[in-house]
């Protein structure tokens, strides 16, 4: 960082105009792919999903909450874990404040798990959350949505996720999931990201990236190893 090249400002406008160039084809290009990804063809949900909410039993038309559209995330908390994934966590930080909004657009969220409801409000509790998220204990949604894996699934080594091979033995991986609902109530699977496609959903990695060191992972053991649960970070000085 302190080989970096310094210049005048002169000099600092230029290059900035030149890379603002840059950046706004790929804002164009951005646009053009969330067009077609909106135009691409959806999937009738079929199968009834039954998960478990803080008011009882709750079907995957009840998550729309009378909205016509349904953002899912696939929030890694297996049954047998005491705590979410770190990883989900870190996105999931970014949730309770962009509800409203989402409101006004006719969109609803939900997160999804697989570890029993109490589990998922203790440790909601715990991280200040208050985000809508139920328990998938007893139904098949997040394997159906490739976001979870059977042993017998890994032990063959024919889990998918992100639309390609599992290449490894985790039973859950973090994904988004997209909803539409009709006026007939029929629901359609209309989209799902998964791995560094939802990356753009973090916040923080997207001011990391306009930081000087950016995410500044060279040399550690995998990119975010340096993520942890908010409430265990040192008490900054």
């Amino acid at each position: 960082m302190i080989d970096h090249q310094v210049v005048s400002r002169e000099e600092w406008v230029d290059a900035r105009r030149r890379f603002l160039a840059k950046e706004k084809e790929f804002t164009r290009l951005r646009d053009e792919l969330s067009k077609e990804r909106r135009e691409l063809p959806w999937e009738r949900v079929e199968k009834r999903y039954v998960f478990e909410g803080p008011g009882g039993k709750l079907t995957l038309s009840d998550l729309f909450a009378g909205k016509s559209q349904l953002v899912v995330y696939h929030f890694m908390f297996a049954p047998e874990s005491d705590a979410g994934c770190r990883g989900c966590s870190f996105w999931a930080d970014n949730y309770n404040g962009i509800i409203p909004h989402l409101q006004q657009r006719d969109v609803s969220f939900a997160a999804i798990s697989r570890a029993p409801l109490a589990k998922l409000q203790a440790f909601a509790a715990r991280m200040g959350w208050s985000f809508k998220w139920v328990s998938g204990a007893e139904t098949d949604f997040n394997y159906d949505y490739q976001a979870s894996f059977r042993e017998e699934d890994l032990e063959r080594e024919s889990a998918v996720y992100n639309y390609e091979r599992l290449r490894d033995r985790m039973s859950d991986k973090p994904g988004f999931s997209v909803f539409y609902k009709d006026e007939k109530g029929n629901i359609f699977h209309t989209y799902s990201t998964y791995a560094r496609g939802i990356d753009p959903m973090n916040v923080t990695f997207q001011l990391l990236d306009l930081v000087p060191k950016g995410r500044d992972e060279a040399g550690l053991p995998h990119p975010m190893s340096w993520v942890k649960l908010h409430d265990q970070y040192e008490t900054p000085r």
